[in-house]
């Protein structure tokens, strides 16, 4: 149950982080604010958002790997087998008697079955000898 809880917010993060990257503005972008670029009316104030979008960068990247160390501690240490099959504790077994279940045997097809052949003539028994 933790373990999907801290995959969901591991998920949370990194969505987090693609949206904070995709908010910052480039390299090249300080260029065409010299010529009139209107940095100055931003809403994170004339500083421009590189430092708020930076740090809050940084504290999600750390988050995203402390859950990441977490998800993989979690997924070594996790017991083997089927959480499934131990709670309900499910077992093949077949009947006693050996007899199967009609449905679960095949069916065969009449054309591929050979085609049934006349009586032959009554031969007469003959002893082997002993």
């Amino acid at each position: 149950m933790f373990n999907n809880i801290l995959l969901v917010i591991h998920v949370l993060i990194a969505v987090g982080i693609v949206g904070l990257i995709l908010l910052q503005q480039g390299k090249g972008a300080d260029a065409g604010a010299a010529f009139g670029g209107g940095s100055s009316g931003t809403v994170f104030g004339s500083q421009g958002s590189g430092t708020f979008l930076s740090r809050a960068t940084a504290v999600l990247a750390a988050m995203f790997l402390v859950t990441s160390l977490s998800l993989a501690y979690l997924a070594k240490n996790a017991p083997t087998g089927d959480d499934f099959q131990e709670t309900f504790k499910v077992e093949e077994t077949l009947p006693a008697d050996g007899a199967t279940d009609a449905s679960t045997l095949p069916v065969e097809d009449a054309s591929t079955q050979p085609a049934e052949q006349a009586p032959a003539e009554a031969q007469p028994e003959t002893s082997l000898p002993e």
